[in-house]
């Protein structure tokens, strides 16, 4: 009888025929739940299976024959059933290639209660006994399963606490403004120079970034900007794990667009369970285009990214915003029969009522009036149109310098793509599948020539597109003639590229324009495709 307490439960001998005790198949399971020191020759999962092995030599004399197939889960969480080498274990037993399972401990199999429940079913059903190394229990008496699951939920526990510590540590680092880890997006590398990893910004995707949200702006939707990001050959992230393998870098689709262009990662800030921290990591994206772009977003959510035809003329729809409240000043009207009255009522009254907003309601025509107005006094404000020239000149500048490092790589992608060729034309076997490489590299090579050539007329526009003082007093001085001749939809598709906000100040009863740097060089090409 075997004594409790002191050895691992000996499984009862299988029967070969008539009273001779056939072996005993002895699986040895091995599991570690990171990834850390497995490359080393000698690691945790050996060291594992060298004390499985020894116990299994020492019942030698019991029939006890280690099976040659290695059940190795290295980068595994017990948490989870989910274990490649778990999964075919399981298969093996099923198919009666193994009598006795080995483990180092109990939790190298299971953490979980449930989970270890469950295939302690799967190997009584199959007359399978479980031993553990380093724990002694008789898994075919009750008190051996008592003492089992006693142990198990012990292990269950110190997963729990684990878990806990692991939460109060990443909401401890984000509430300070630090990366918590994970995998970094586009614009950002992981600096891990120091006592623990950082981000850094990467100028080139920098870059990428954030002419990808001007062309989700000027496209306005995504997947119209995904066509555009795809045919200009543009990835989302790449990166190398640790194993040395290559993810990501894939063509951008409408879901991770939206991720992308929704990350307050972008703007400098960490956020945390509804909670926001400035990080400190260095900014991408200015707060004011990320607020653009998420406006943006809002608005296609309600139409489906189709731009709606402003039926009642409403010019500052998703530009107007309270100041005290920090929120868009929606667009309603009044009025019965063919008398309607239009107003522009702050968001946060709307929802809570008029009493927590002084900006109630604005009359329509009025505020609009207001803000045309501006428009038409700017071509006499030399400092201010000097200010606004200058905030121009330094978006083209962050233009010029994205599509430079463009048309760099696609220069670098057309020298690949001609070796290739070379190649492919050397290799006279005339295969199908050198046929199909071919024609593949041929269709890529135009796609990247068709692109140089945009990218190229795109640096010559931008390089003539420079325009003066005096041109654009000119333009403005124009201005009405140009205003009188669109409709209301191209009223307000002018306004928007001119501003990028407008605030009401309720309590000072105040408009402030904020002019998007790009709007005025826009409303010179309008009055040169007037004059002409």
């Amino acid at each position: 009888m075997t004594k409790r307490g002191r050895t691992p439960s000996v499984p009862p001998s299988r029967e070969r025929g008539a009273g001779a005790p056939g072996p005993i198949r002895c699986a040895i399971y091995t599991r570690k739940s990171s990834e850390e020191g497995l490359e080393l020759e000698f690691n945790s999962l050996d060291a594992q299976r060298e004390a499985a092995e020894a116990y299994i030599a020492s019942q030698r004399n019991e029939g006890w024959i280690c099976l040659p197939d290695r059940y190795d889960d290295g980068g595994f969480s017990g948490g989870s059933m989910e274990r490649p080498a778990l999964e075919q274990m399981l298969k093996d037993i099923e198919a009666g290639k193994v009598d006795c399972v080995v483990v180092y401990k109990v939790d190298r199999l299971s953490r979980s209660l449930m989970d270890f429940a469950r295939i302690m079913q799967s190997f009584d059903r199959k007359g399978v006994s479980f031993v553990s190394v380093t724990q002694q229990f008789n898994t075919t008496s009750s008190m051996g399963r008592l003492t089992l699951n006693i142990l198990l939920s012990f292990a269950q526990f110190e997963r729990e606490i684990i878990g806990e510590r692991i939460r109060d540590k990443i909401a401890a680092q984000k509430r300070r403004g630090k990366w918590a880890g994970g995998v970094p997006i586009l614009g950002y590398d992981v600096d891990r120079s120091g006592g623990s990893p950082r981000l850094v910004v990467n100028p080139r995707e920098a870059a990428k970034v954030r002419a990808i949200f001007q062309i989700y702006l000027d496209k306005g939707s995504l997947q119209r900007a995904v066509t555009e990001l795809r045919h200009r050959e543009w990835m989302n992230k790449r990166r190398v794990t640790k194993k040395g393998v290559s993810v990501g870098g894939q063509p951008f689709n409408t879901g991770t667009l939206h991720v992308l262009l929704t990350n307050p990662l972008l703007t400098g800030k960490i956020v945390h369970r509804g909670n926001t921290y400035d990080g400190e990591h260095e900014a991408i994206v200015d707060p004011a285009l990320f607020e653009r772009v998420r406006q943006q977003l809002l608005e296609n959510g309600r139409t489906g990214g189709i731009e709606m035809r402003n039926k009642y003329g409403a010019l500052l729809r998703g530009l107007l915003r309270c100041k005290k409240c920090d929120c868009a000043m929606i667009h309603t009207f009044y009025g019965k029969r063919n008398k309607q009255y239009r107003y522009y009522r702050c968001l946060e009254a709307i929802k809570n009522g008029a009493h927590t907003c002084e900006a109630s309601s604005l009359p329509g025509l009025e505020i609009e009036k207001l803000v045309v107005d501006e428009i038409r006094t700017l071509g006499n404000d030399r400092t201010l149109l000097d200010r606004i020239l200058a905030e121009a000149q330094v978006n083209v500048d962050e233009e010029l310098t994205a599509l430079k490092s463009e048309r760099a790589s696609i220069h670098a992608s057309l020298g690949r793509l001609e070796k290739e060729l070379r190649e492919l034309v050397a290799d006279r076997s005339g295969s199908t599948a050198t046929t199909a490489r071919l024609a593949a590299a041929h269709e890529r090579v135009s796609g990247a020539r068709t692109r140089l050539a945009e990218v190229e007329t795109r640096l010559g526009l931008i390089g003539d597109s420079a325009i003066t003082r005096e041109e654009a007093r000119k333009a403005l001085n124009e201005f009405d003639g140009v205003w009188a001749q669109l409709s209301p939809r191209e009223q307000g598709r002018v306004l928007k590229l001119l501003f990028s906000k407008i605030e009401y100040d309720a309590e000072n009863a105040t408009v402030a324009v904020t002019f998007r740097a790009t709007g005025i060089a826009a409303l010179c090409a309008r009055r040169l495709e007037e004059a002409a």
